[in-house]
């Protein structure tokens, strides 16, 4: 267990210890849920939703949508903290 200090507008960084064991890469995608009163993080596989469309889960053309939005949505943070 380790303690991390929330900065600005929520900031955190993950030790390094964590993201190893997490198999957490720089520009991956979390998921962010609250379950039970406790932050739960998740990595977000935005091709599963491109092949889940193949099985009749959504469109390929509504998977690339939402891959490019997530995209515009991850530069505009990047540019933030530059």
């Amino acid at each position: 267990m380790r303690v991390v200090r929330v900065y600005k507008k929520g900031i955190i960084a993950l030790p390094k210890e964590v993201r190893v064991k997490a198999n957490v890469k720089e520009g991956m995608l979390l998921l962010v849920e609250v379950e039970k009163g406790k932050i739960v993080l998740k990595p977000l596989d935005l091709w599963e939703k491109v092949w889940g469309s193949g099985k009749g889960l959504g469109s390929a053309e509504e998977a690339e949508r939402e891959l490019d939005a997530e995209e515009a949505v991850w530069e505009k943070r990047l540019e933030k903290l530059s």
